[in-house]
């Protein structure tokens, strides 16, 4: 939990960053960070599920990440500007130096797993490179080395870490504990939300106390306690118990943890600036970043959970599909509601959509479709 305190800070910076640059090359530039940060966290804790984190060189390692992490979150809101190197040092010196000491560490008992991990740091190296050199440029070279880069990090573990000579890995070489990727994926969804808590709470301090700004903030936290109940009621003590008794948890963990929870953290993140956007300006009509926020945000987050609760215990969650389809009906009346009653509509949908699925989980439905 120490070493995610960084990640809290990114999250944050990710946040200020989309607000500030609402445009469609920074809603670009926004996801390559969003995948960055993402991507490294979610490395790191694919790596902690074999490292034992009483040893010495282990904290040791993790420090030092901690000090790239900070580094890399400072560098976030330039990252396409002055700061475009240090963004990219920091990124690869993650990625390379973490994996390389890992693969280090693995006794030559599990050549296996030591193999994997030479795959692992062949891709992250070439990557690495990429980030490296779009740090020294600007513009459209910078994002298109960039967008390679991460495309070489996403599609890596699908290929397997391919590697000529040493071929693929087989994921039943990743065996991972249930428990932990459950307990590491769900503290950093409690990051994000905690992200949003905070922004929420910085700028209901520094504006006016109205009913109107009063009755923002408690749209906005309910949306936030609504998100909270969606994931974790149901959600996450069934993907650990799911990935506990996997034959092959390596491949589950994949698809679940590190791609799926992608969407659900994004979606997370981008209702924070939705809420910011509520409680500046709650009056008047929406606009495109209004509406972007506060459905788009909910949107993203929902369609996350749906495929994430999916792919756990194969069910496709009508209470989840029903309030995707209830949000894409909002989406046109963005520009004619206020974003008050933006927010409190987008509010209004998830909490059905969490007080359905318990309600109807808690009277035992077992069908193929909840």
């Amino acid at each position: 939990m120490f070493f995610d305190l960084v990640f809290v800070f990114a999250i944050t910076q990710i946040s200020h960053f989309l607000l500030a640059h609402f445009t469609v090359q920074g809603l670009l530039q926004s996801a390559i960070l969003m995948l960055a940060v993402w991507w490294v966290w979610v490395y790191t804790s694919w790596i902690t599920n074999w490292l034992d984190p009483e040893q010495t060189a282990v904290r040791l390692m993790l420090f030092a990440l901690m000090a790239l992490g900070l580094l890399l979150s400072t560098s976030i809101p330039k990252a396409f500007e002055s700061r475009g190197l240090a963004f990219g040092l920091a990124f690869a010196a993650m990625q390379v130096g973490r994996t390389a000491f890992f693969t280090y560490s693995v006794p030559a008992s599990q050549a296996k797993l030591k193999t994997s991990f030479l795959r692992i740091l062949l891709w992250l190296s070439a990557s690495g490179a990429l980030w490296i050199a779009g740090g020294l440029l600007h513009g459209a070279a910078q994002l298109g080395l960039w967008l390679t880069a991460l495309l070489i990090e996403y599609v890596g573990p699908v290929a397997r870490f391919w590697v000529p000579r040493l071929g693929a890995s087989s994921t039943t070489d990743w065996s991972v504990e249930g428990g932990h990727m459950a307990e590491r994926c769900a503290l950093f969804i409690i990051i994000a939300l905690g992200e949003s808590i905070v922004v929420t709470g910085t700028t209901f301090a520094e504006i006016d106390w109205t009913v109107t700004t009063m009755s923002s903030f408690a749209v906005a936290l309910l949306g936030s306690i609504a998100m909270w109940w969606i994931y974790f009621h149901i959600g996450v003590h069934v993907g650990a118990e799911r990935i506990s008794h996997s034959s092959d948890p390596g491949r589950l963990a994949r698809l679940a943890y590190t791609y799926l929870h992608l969407p659900i953290v994004a979606g997370i993140v981008v209702t924070a600036v939705g809420d910011e956007l509520l409680l500046a300006h709650p009056d008047g009509h929406g606009d495109v970043k209004a509406t972007f926020g506060m459905i788009g945000g909910p949107l993203l987050f929902l369609f996350g959970v749906l495929l994430f609760k999916q792919s756990v215990h194969g069910r496709w969650q009508l209470s989840h599909l029903a309030g995707i389809a209830a949000l894409v009906l909002l989406t046109p009346f963005g520009g004619l509601l206020s974003p008050l009653l933006l927010a409190a509509a987008a509010t209004a949908i998830l909490l059905v959509v969490g007080a359905w699925e318990a309600i109807s989980l808690g009277v035992g439905d077992r069908s193929p479709i909840e």
